[in-house]
């Protein structure tokens, strides 16, 4: 069994009906809609996110329905802001399959996109809670927000770690925070249950982007998706960052010149490329991903044993190890 069967385990049954709720909500009586639809179900994900909040959940019960919506109104968010990145991004491929926007167009993948924000409101009523909608609305703001600062930053400003792990915090790990603040909402946890799941899903999603960001300084492959495209768009990750922070000279004078231009050859990306690595920036990042990990289990200590803290704990074991 791989792994992500076994982080499946205990919410297998949970799981089959998300997706039959994810299913029922989507459907349009829009032919161009259903197609879209048709298409984005062909390329369904791992469905990390929704099984967080599911897993969240299980920590200390039974998992209701409202959780089961709670959890398709997060996937659905989510995918729209994959949809609306896909276009802001001009990418063509995810998953290694081709984006809505490769296949029509940009006014048909933003409207599509448009379709699943107000899918994933529609699936978060039955939760009847004022508060899933309300992390649910300050998440969209937020991850709008980290997408902006990333951009502002992007091209002539070398931003410290500091500022990186503000905007990631905001950009990816918000969504993960959010995932298991409505699992407890919807199981009933207590403030000081909340207050750790939260922060072990603050880690992982921090953990995750870094592990993204790696993924960059590799040749495309098989991760189903372009790579060194941070580099190309003049955004600054953690590898390189180190690596201009702790290096001195003529050759890191040259980078950061190179890291301030509007825009890069593909020469220029593989001497940034070159210079992070050989500077021991990927060797940081793993280093830093472990450190979040152990911070992620002590979050979690008061809820072992139990088959969810084991699976959320192999969520991040994933996450680290994962090649796509």
């Amino acid at each position: 069994m791989d792994i992500l069967s076994k982080i499946k385990q205990p919410i297998e049954g949970e799981l089959i009906r998300l997706n039959e709720v994810i299913v029922q909500i989507l459907s349009s009586t829009s032919p161009l809609l259903s197609r879209i639809v048709d298409h984005y179900l062909s390329m369904k994900g791992k469905q990390i996110r929704p099984i967080l909040v599911l897993l969240t959940a299980r920590l200390v019960g039974d998992i209701k329905p409202e959780t089961i919506y709670g959890a398709a109104a997060v996937e659905l968010l989510h995918n729209a802001t994959l949809i609306h990145d896909d276009v802001v991004d001009e990418s063509k491929l995810r998953r290694g399959k081709t984006t809505i926007n490769g296949i029509w167009d940009n006014r048909i993948a933003v409207l599509a996109g448009d379709y699943f924000v107000s899918s994933a409101l529609q699936a978060a009523l039955p939760t009847r809670s004022i508060r899933v909608m309300e992390v649910l609305g300050t998440l969209g703001r937020t991850l709008a927000c980290g997408e902006m600062d990333q951009i502002e930053v992007s091209h002539g400003e070398i931003i410290d770690e500091k500022a990186y792990f503000n905007v990631i915090r905001q950009k990816t790990a918000s969504l993960f925070i959010a995932c298991m603040h409505i699992g407890a909402l919807t199981s009933g946890m207590s403030p000081e249950q909340t207050s750790a799941v939260k922060g072990f899903g603050e880690r992982l999603g921090l953990c995750f982007q870094i592990k993204d960001d790696i993924f960059d300084y590799f040749a495309a492959g098989e991760i189903g998706k372009p790579t060194r495209s941070d580099l190309s768009e003049g955004k600054v990750t953690l590898p390189l960052i180190y690596a201009l922070t702790h290096t001195e000279g003529s050759r890191c004078a040259e980078m950061k010149s190179l890291v301030a231009k509007p825009e890069l050859s593909k020469d220029e990306i593989s001497r940034l490329v070159a210079f992070a690595v050989e500077n021991g920036g990927i060797e940081y990042a793993e280093k830093v991903m472990e450190q979040l990990r152990d911070e992620a289990r002590r979050y979690l200590e008061p809820f072992f044993p139990s088959p969810a803290a084991e699976s959320l704990m192999s969520v991040f074991d994933y996450t680290i190890s994962r090649a796509k």
